[in-house]
């Protein structure tokens, strides 16, 4: 999905936190069990404020330092974002969620111009999207008032005093530690059940999975700066094992036993998208397959949902709107699955990738930057990426991961129209590390590839277009790279010819921008620049050797075959017609207005066959998996992902 957002209207601010009543006596016992807190009236540097306000909220409310770092760390790494609210309504380091203040002008749905179905064997699908009724707000998304009426500090302090926000959070550790009647312990390992009611799940599977990476924070340790630059460090707790059995008395409902097909290291429910058949032949919303027997699955691929968890799963219970495979919770890495793997979902825009993908959505807004994605979505949505990377052998890399941003448009009419989600502020990198499969050097400085790589806090490249105005978005860590048409930041951008109109800054306009992870052949290098090919055109980008934006790297790249000009590139791999069996129209194999010119190379995803899914009824009789003698290459052409036909090109390795 696709849409812009409101953008955030609090104010970022920074206030000693006046502490609640009698810490002193308290602090003075509990001190040496919590952790070293500095003494309150120590000289604080600039860097350490926040690790000190954890100290202070651990001490003044009976709670161990490390259990209130660890889980502000899986909420939000640290992290302020400026004040502004998560996708949820969270704010600070906490989390904490304030849905009704926060999501009243940014709750939307967007279908975009994009056909999700993409098979053009069918009619346009283009559903007619009703804002989803406001349900009474749930009190996972109201922690931050509960955390005021705690500790009596103004709700407005809360979302923006970073201090206040960890003792709101404290607070609550401690109510929900009281509320299940234990003792306010100095032993972390007494504090499972408190964690997971602090998840705010409703179930015990859902609470369960979020305590359990807390404690495997607590166990690892973490240490990193945070987006205001305060560094925060929390000690690794290699053997700790925690008192599981509290979590019966969270008193947390049961999920039902049902069919998902999920990791055990997460919490997943199942909220079927209907295959119903309804008006003038017509059904919806995803098709009925026998994958993997049928049909490989190669790709995954990763959406954002442009709107919020209840809206959003009104509409995949809509039979007359499109479907992807799963949804992941922001708030605490809930997964609900829709349509099985076996089965085709309509979500990519490309009946291609449909074909051969599965669709997850994340709970989130690419167009505001601080409407933050929480560590504990990275977390469940990575464990459930590998799980199905193992089941189903799809490898982890940016060829086989895509964006839906990454997905080609199948015809030349559809670019245009073409979603442009997770969008620029998906944190790749961090995905990667989280998946075991982080980015990184492969080959020798003079590499014929590169890998893309930015620093994602400090790549911070101007956009527009995240709000009404085209005023540019706030200051914020991307994951993408512009490219130029020459080595100076003053030259024009590159320009996409299958969109027609003039690249821009727009935090939708892919013509030229680079993602993390993806790989390109090298073109050229000229001091800190190095140019790649791109869209078949020479693109340069800074690349300093102190604050690189890509690292050398070896793989396969693809050139046309010797004598030829050029060679076409296509947005779907179809088989040749000759493949089609009597009663299968042959689908036609259009190129896109774009080619690879005589000299360049592209970096290589993956071989295939052609291969197309007919799927236009209702009942399953007539569906057949048409399977060509013609082999297709995926290549890196753009932002996007697209296709060549291996007869038109020859395959190179780079050994780096």
């Amino acid at each position: 999905m696709r849409g812009s957002a409101t953008d955030p209207t609090s104010t970022p601010g920074h206030r000693h936190l006046r502490r609640t009543a009698g810490p002193l006596a308290s602090a003075a016992l509990l001190l040496p069990l919590l952790g070293a807190a500095p003494a309150h009236g120590s000289e604080e540097s600039s860097a350490g404020r926040l690790q000190q306000a954890f100290a202070t909220a651990a001490a003044d409310h009976h709670v161990p330092q490390s259990v209130l770092l660890a889980v502000s760390y899986l909420q939000s790494r640290w992290d302020r974002h400026g004040g502004a609210p998560s996708v949820t309504g969270g704010y600070g380091p906490m989390h904490l969620t304030d849905a009704r203040a926060a999501l009243a002008t940014t709750e939307h749905l967007s279908e975009g111009a994009e056909d999700a179905r993409g098979d053009s064997a069918r009619a346009a699908l283009h559903p007619d999207v009703q804002e989803p009724a406001r349900s009474a707000v749930p009190a996972r998304l109201r922690t931050l008032p509960r955390a005021a009426e705690l500790t009596g500090i103004p709700a407005e302090r809360l979302r923006t005093d970073p201090a206040a926000n960890v003792a709101g959070g404290a607070a609550l550790l401690a109510a929900a530690q009281k509320e299940l009647g234990e003792p306010p312990s100095a032993d972390p390992a007494d504090w499972y059940g408190a964690v997971a009611r602090f998840s705010g799940a409703d179930d015990t599977a859902t609470a369960a999975a979020y305590a359990d990476d807390v404690y495997d924070i607590l166990r690892t340790g973490e240490e990193r700066t945070t987006d205001d630059g305060q560094l925060v460090a929390l000690a690794a707790r290699p053997g700790l094992a925690p008192d599981t059995a509290q979590l019966k008395r969270t008193g947390l409902r049961t999920l039902p036993t049902d069919d998902t097909e999920c990791p055990r290291s997460v919490s997943c429910e199942s909220v079927p998208a209907p295959y119903a058949q309804f008006g003038n032949d017509d059904y919806g919303n995803h098709d009925l397959g026998d994958r993997p027997a049928s049909q490989r699955i190669k790709y995954i691929v990763i959406h954002d949902t442009e709107g919020a968890w209840d809206g959003v799963l009104n509409l995949i219970q809509d039979p007359t709107y499109v479907s992807w495979n799963y949804t992941i919770r922001s708030t605490d890495g809930l997964i609900a699955q829709h349509v099985k793997a076996k089965d085709v979902a309509w979500h990519a825009g490309n009946w291609e990738v449909n074909a051969r993908s599965v669709g997850i959505e994340h709970e989130g807004f690419l167009a505001n930057p601080d409407a933050w994605y929480t560590e504990a979505m990275y977390r469940s949505s990575a464990r459930l990426v590998k799980y199905l990377s193992r089941k189903y052998d799809i490898p982890l890399d940016r060829q086989h991961i895509l964006g839906h941003d990454n997905v080609p448009g199948p015809t030349a009419s559809t670019i245009p129209g073409m979603h442009t989600d997770p969008g620029p502020y998906w944190d790749w990198r961090h995905y990667f590390q989280l998946l075991g499969h982080p980015f990184k050097r492969t080959a020798g400085k003079r590499a014929a590839l590169v890998t893309i790589l930015p620093d994602y806090a400090a790549n911070r490249p101007v956009y527009t277009g995240c709000a009404t105005g085209g005023q540019p978005c706030v200051d914020h860590g991307s994951s993408e790279v512009r490219l130029y048409s020459d080595h100076d930041v003053n030259a024009p951008l590159i320009k996409d010819i299958g969109l027609g109109a003039a690249p821009t800054e727009g935090v939708n306009d892919l013509s030229s921008r680079v993602s993390t992870g993806q790989q390109y052949a090298v073109a050229d290098r000229w001091g800190d620049w190095t140019a790649i090919w791109y869209l078949g055109q020479k693109a340069w980008f800074k690349n300093p050797p102190r604050e690189p934006s890509a690292v050398p790297a070896k793989g396969f790249v693809v050139t046309p075959k010797d004598g030829a000009a050029g060679v076409p590139v296509y947005g779907r791999a179809y088989p040749e017609k000759e493949a089609y069996p009597a009663g299968v129209p042959a689908q036609t194999v259009v190129p896109l207005p774009y080619t690879i010119p005589a000299g360049q190379k592209y970096v290589v995803g993956d071989e295939m066959p052609g291969e197309y899914y007919y799927a236009v009824t209702f009942t399953t009789d007539s569906h057949r998996v048409v399977v060509g003698k013609d082999l297709y290459y995926e290549i890196q052409y753009g932002h996007r992902v697209a296709f060549v036909r291996a007869a038109d090109v020859r395959l190179e390795g780079s050994a780096g």
